[in-house]
């Protein structure tokens, strides 16, 4: 569960930020050189850094990450986008689930109640109006790919336990044939009641001579 910190006062600037990232080659790490270099200069600007870094794009050191790149699909970046903006709002998309259809006065009364008087109210319209700005721009029309959950369900088998399984059926038993290996043979000798040493000597070596 999750609410951003970031925000933007240039909200209408959003699709202009994600526009810039497509037609760019990504960087090493995202700095406010690199998004001077992409034309926006301003100190306004600079926000933008943060609400990459809260919608999974960036990590803390500035380091693109796998959402980025999955962004940098254009048949997909729109989608992903969505992806990113649930999971950074996923408080907000908990108690409603189609959160990105909310009005921005619905969105700044779910906030209030969410942030719980840790932000000002200039702060949360702050947030509202970029999370209106970031859904405008994403597409949420695309179902969300269900996560596979760890480990094999019930009814499927794992490939060494159908390895296993089909070594089985193929042995001697299951086709009808019986194989009998490793036996065991078992004797026991009763030795006479006498007290020569010499005849149990005897039997001895005749057992080692015979069963060697």
């Amino acid at each position: 569960m999750a609410l951003p910190d970031s925000y933007t006062f240039k909200a209408n600037a959003i699709p202009a930020y994600f526009d810039a990232l497509l037609g760019a080659q990504p960087p090493e790490r995202f700095s406010v050189k690199f998004l001077e270099n992409l034309g926006f200069k301003s100190t306004n600007d600079r926000l933008f850094i943060g609400i990459l870094k809260d919608l999974g794009f960036l990590n803390r050191d500035g380091a693109p990450q796998p959402r980025y790149f999955e962004f940098l699909d254009r048949t997909r970046a729109k989608q992903v986008l969505a992806d990113g903006i649930r999971e950074s709002f996923s408080d907000l998309f908990a108690i409603n689930v189609q959160a990105h259809e909310l009005s921005l006065p619905d969105v700044k009364n779910k906030l209030r109640t969410l942030y719980a008087g840790k932000k000002t109210d200039l702060v949360i319209g702050k947030i509202a109006n970029t999370f209106r700005a970031l859904c405008d721009y994403a597409d949420f029309s695309a179902p969300r790919p269900a996560k596979r959950a760890e480990g094999v369900a019930s009814n499927e088998k794992k490939p060494d336990q159908q390895a296993s399984q089909d070594k089985h059926e193929e042995t001697p038993a299951a086709l009808g044939q019986i194989r009998v290996s490793g036996l065991q043979y078992h004797i026991n000798i009763v030795l006479p009641d006498t007290r020569d040493q010499a005849v149990y000597d005897a039997i001895f070596k005749s057992l080692r001579d015979h069963l060697a």
